[in-house]
């Protein structure tokens, strides 16, 4: 969860001039670890792989690979699990964004695994997003993945701050968080048996705020719906769902059009935005700077069923 921001910071990043503005200067020893670690998984894994949606945490370790290894010569493949219901704006921009830096990028669709069986929604309108973990281990067979890489951070949710930066998973691809290894002095035991792999979290010591300020120091480009637009929306259990085919008004709500932006991207099914008109990453820092909320607790569908959810869904091979 986001800490309350003492009124007097807010009020120092709000004047940004010469002589209030908010210190970014932690962000060059966060940038350095999250490069040491992508380094350590270059080094100490046969396949790995980086987990790349196009949103904003993988733009900002795709920059970080940038700076370890150099445009075009990135070690590992860029890895999407489609549930074939995002955003158009992100996979176009994910699309251009690897073409760009000359990476690999694989894509595997949870349709497809809906096609072999793997898959079976309850119901048609049922969100496609905790079917994401079959795809996924299914390209860890396909592939035999035995690292790979993701953009979560422990400040998101309460089941990732119990994760460590190397994440191990057994042979069922499964997450047991009191069956996880110390990690001292940077020193990580990358040790697995067949059939087994890591997940690992490059940044899990950034917060949102840290994502904002090196976005905007390093001019991360972004999809556009990062920032403020004009969107049809109801209002729903505290959010602002989207009116798309996939998410239409229920009987008795009204459609309004807000100034909204994503603080995250995901599945249309159960991604919201919140009210704003921030249009730059020092709008948003600002922004974040008085936020209550977590990020997916203030724009996730799928994390409202219960406080357990997310933990579930990471047992069972979740990102």
């Amino acid at each position: 969860m986001n800490a309350r921001t003492e009124p007097q910071v807010i009020e120092s990043a709000l004047t940004l001039d010469a002589g209030h503005h908010l210190s970014n200067t932690h962000l060059d020893a966060l940038e350095e670890e999250t490069i040491f670690i992508l380094r350590e998984v270059a080094g100490a894994f046969e396949r790995p792989a980086l987990l790349f949606s196009g949103g904003k945490d993988s733009l900002v370790m795709l920059k970080c690979a940038e700076k370890a290894f150099g445009a075009g010569r990135i070690p590992y493949p860029l890895l999407m699990i489609d549930t074939g219901h995002n955003f158009p704006e992100v996979t176009e921009f994910r699309d251009r964004r690897a073409r760009e830096l000359g990476a690999e990028l694989i894509v595997r669709s949870v349709e497809d695994s809906m096609k072999r069986g793997s898959v079976r929604l309850a119901h048609p309108g049922e969100s496609r997003n905790a079917h994401q973990s079959v795809t996924l281990l299914e390209a860890i067979e396909e592939f035999r993945f035995d690292a790979l890489i993701g953009g979560a951070r422990r400040d998101e949710e309460k089941a990732r701050a119990k994760e460590r930066i190397f994440s191990h998973r057994d042979a069922f691809g499964q997450w047991q968080p009191k069956a996880q290894r110390p990690e001292l002095w940077t020193l990580f035991n990358t040790r697995l048996q067949p059939g087994e792999h890591f997940r690992v979290f490059p940044i899990s010591n950034w917060t949102e705020l840290d994502v904002w300020q090196y976005i905007a120091r390093e001019n991360v480009e972004l999809p556009a719906i990062y920032y403020t637009h004009r969107r049809e929306v109801v209002e729903r259990r505290g959010l602002l769902v989207p009116v798309t085919e996939l998410t239409p008004p229920r009987d008795g709500e009204s459609v309004v059009v807000r100034d909204v932006r994503f603080r995250t991207v995901g599945d249309i099914t159960c991604t919201c935005p919140v009210a704003s008109l921030a249009a730059s990453p020092e709008d948003i820092v600002i922004e974040t700077l008085k936020a209550e909320l977590s990020e997916r607790g203030a724009t996730r569908m799928d994390d409202k069923t219960s406080d357990a959810s997310m933990e579930k869904r990471k047992k069972d091979g979740y990102f």
